[in-house]
């Protein structure tokens, strides 16, 4: 469906947005800034996991995504197991009656066709099965719009995924190994382009310089236990993820530098209190950020970044601050090599505080010429998303004045 010209389109935004992700959330603001300054007389609301905090923070119309409030618990009780299953069914016609209510829906970036953390077909990717079936039924557009991909090992999640990327009628991903991941789940993807994360289109904090004496290191943490795949193993990868990780921050805090600890799910507080009980110094510290705007403030502040969240990762590379990924799936992998920081990747699963220890100290050895490479690959991202949203313009909004708007004087 294509608004008529003259004509308010009505846009949703769909996802798990306002659940306590902040990287989820980055990526609706971008798209909501987008649309502020290409489309401002667009009518704009929700279908997210956290309706009441979408509108605090962003100020649209946003309904719940699923019937059932328990969706993401484990349910062991047979109410919670009826009403689970009862709620997949609601599910159906709640989604289709908010979906042609809309010209336009946007799934705002994020990884919502990949499995590299633990995921149940039932959840999520059902939910965008019902999404893009919904659009495709009523006519109402779809739009996968810089996502993240990665080959799927549960065959339920696959095919759900696989028909959710057939259904929409469009599709563009965050790195080229999310789109090489849908070719060869059988995804017609000739036509879909590869963009930078939407994040990178955020305001950056004034950059910041290494200072003297050695200032802080910021340390980005995540409740990690593994892929989808990894469930058997999940609590040793985990143990030593949180081994590795404190055994850093300690050497750090040990040699007189200040750490500052970061997270950006609501769910990695339990790995910071972990640290906190078994490193005692003042020099550690916890930051408390609301959004991907104060996690880019505290990466700007640092010396260096050492952090495992992709979106954490954004933020220090955006930011301009030289960065170490813990890295725990290719998309970290990828994201670094755009970045130039490609040898700057110490894998999540098997921490190794020795081996990580000795790249931080080859990355501050480097840190004058790495931020002077994260300067130039920030341009060339913020030129690369500018093309992203004249396609996202072109293919959802033909009828439409594709001219932006005017941009207020600072």
């Amino acid at each position: 469906m294509t608004p008529a010209k003259g004509t308010a389109a009505r846009v949703g935004v769909f996802g798990l947005l306002g659940s306590g992700n902040l990287g989820n959330d980055g990526s609706l603001e971008a798209v909501l800034g987008y649309l502020r300054d290409r489309h401002p007389e667009a009518a704009v609301d929700a279908l997210c996991g956290g309706p009441e905090a979408v509108t605090a923070r962003y100020g649209i119309p946003a309904t719940r995504l699923h019937w059932y409030r328990g969706e993401y618990r484990t349910a062991s009780r047979l109410g919670a197991v009826a009403g689970k299953g009862l709620g997949k069914l609601v599910d159906v016609l709640r989604t289709a009656s908010w979906v042609r209510r809309h010209d336009v829906v946007i799934v705002p970036g994020m990884g919502v066709l990949e499995a590299t953390l633990p995921l149940r077909p039932w959840g999520f990717p059902y939910a965008l099965f019902l999404l893009c079936a919904s659009g495709r039924l009523s006519g109402t557009k779809v739009a996968l719009v810089g996502v993240g991909a990665a080959p799927i090992g549960n065959r339920a999640t696959r095919t759900l995924v696989r028909w959710s990327a057939r259904l929409a009628a469009y599709r563009s991903y965050r790195d080229a190994p999310s789109r090489d991941a849908m070719r060869a789940m059988g995804v017609d993807t000739t036509r879909d382009e590869v963009h930078p994360d939407l994040a990178f289109s955020l305001p950056a904090p004034p950059a910041g310089g290494p200072s003297d004496p050695p200032g802080p290191v910021c340390v980005g943490v995540m409740a990690f236990h593994g892929s989808d795949d990894d469930r058997a193993r999940a609590e040793e990868i985990h143990r030593r993820y949180l081994d590795g990780t404190t055994r850093f921050v300690r050497t750090l805090a040990e040699e007189g530098r200040p750490v500052r600890l970061i997270t950006g799910d609501d769910v990695d507080a339990t790995v910071v209190s972990a640290i906190l009980d078994a490193v005692d110094s003042p020099l550690v510290t916890v930051a408390e950020p609301a959004s991907l705007a104060d996690v880019m403030k505290e990466m700007a502040a640092a010396d260096s970044v050492v952090a495992t969240r992709y979106h954490n990762l954004i933020c220090a590379l955006k930011a301009g601050t030289p960065t170490l990924a813990l890295s725990y799936a290719a998309k970290s992998d990828a994201l670094m090599a755009r970045m130039g920081l490609d040898a700057y990747c110490h894998p999540a699963r098997e921490v190794d505080a020795d081996r990580l220890l000795e790249q931080f100290r080859e990355l501050e050895e480097n840190a004058a010429e790495l931020r002077r490479i994260l300067t130039r690959r920030n341009q060339d991202a913020v030129r690369a998303l500018d093309h992203q949203f004249t396609a996202l313009t072109a293919a959802l909004f033909p009828a439409t004045d594709h001219a932006p708007a005017p941009r207020e004087t600072p």
